[in-house]
């Protein structure tokens, strides 16, 4: 397989699932900001603090608004930007329909229309539900399509990688945004049902309400949803499944001592963690674990992408 072939694979499936994670994150920060009482003041500009898209925000808008923010994450040309990163899949997609599934093609092009010609009903309030639905529903079933249908050869195991890698960096973002709306309570002593309310949101954006309550048997609480999201092994979003999907697969692959290597200091990193409170502790730990995402796709791009021929 060729290497820029096998990049562009696994390119293919980090976009969409950043598509799909930057769809969910707006949709359940819309959420929660109408869910939550008037007293709490919680900014939209959270959303690019947590992204770590503050200078490139910072060259375009000079009003931290909910507009503006909305705006540059759907609409944007940064890279973070749903709309820049369906152009960035289009073109994978459409230079290696030879190894993927021909369907992947028409879906592609079906949500990029969807959203272009669409793009104001995330931009305002009214619509922007319906939207992210469709853009969330619309991943879900080129993902289905592909890891449902592909034989398991190189082409499905570098969309593990990718996959696996970028949800697993969404989960701390998104993680990390519940942390900082909790955090922002730490001296509101009648909070207790706020915090309730965060927490679920960060459940629900994950897909995680219905796993986490059948797994933990457990109410709502900080230490529960973060030992949930952070350890659980079976839930498919959580980080340390998406770890050990992406240690697993590269086994499968050849030249792979050395990611398998950098995947079982990360269970260290990741291990370390012990946080039963979603603060400013907690999202020192989370930032550590995006630095080490960052690391593991250097390793990625250096064994497979810079040096095959």
């Amino acid at each position: 397989m060729l290497s820029k072939v096998a990049e562009r694979v696994y390119w293919s499936a980090r976009y969409l699932e950043r598509i799909e994670s930057t769809a969910r994150l707006i949709h359940i920060y819309d959420t929660l900001l109408f869910d939550l009482p008037n007293s709490v003041e919680i900014s939209w500009y959270n959303l690019i603090v947590i992204n770590s898209l503050e200078e490139e925000f910072a060259e375009r808008y000079s009003v931290k608004d909910e507009r503006n923010v909305v705006k540059f994450m759907l609409v944007d040309s940064s890279s973070s930007s749903i709309t820049s990163s369906l152009k960035s899949l289009r073109e994978n997609v459409r230079t290696t329909r030879d190894v993927v599934l021909e369907e992947t093609w028409e879906m592609t092009n079906e949500l990029s229309m969807y959203v272009e010609e669409n793009i104001k009903q995330g931009i305002g309030r009214k619509q922007r539900h319906e939207f992210l639905d469709h853009i969330i529903k619309s991943c879900q079933q080129i993902l289905g399509l592909l890891f449902g249908n592909m034989t398991q050869g190189a082409p499905w195991l570098f969309l593990c990688l990718g996959r696996n890698l970028e949800r697993a960096d969404m989960a701390t973002r998104i993680l990390d945004a519940g942390a900082s709306a909790y955090y922002q309570l730490k001296n509101d002593d009648g909070a207790v049902n706020t915090r309730q309310i965060i927490l679920g949101h960060v459940l629900r954006s994950l897909n995680a309400d219905q796993a986490y309550r059948r797994i933990m048997r457990s109410t709502v609480n900080a230490d529960a949803v973060i030992e949930f999201l952070l350890e659980n092994e079976s839930f498919p979003r959580s980080i340390k499944f998406c770890h050990n999907t992406i240690q697993a697969q590269a086994k499968k692959l050849p030249q792979s001592k050395r990611l398998v290597s950098e995947m079982q200091h990360l269970e260290n990193v990741l291990s370390a963690i012990n946080v039963v409170e979603l603060n400013a502790a907690l999202r020192d730990h989370l930032n550590r674990l995006q630095i080490c995402h960052i690391n593991i796709h250097k390793t990625i791009d250096e064994t497979w992408f810079s040096t095959w021929d």
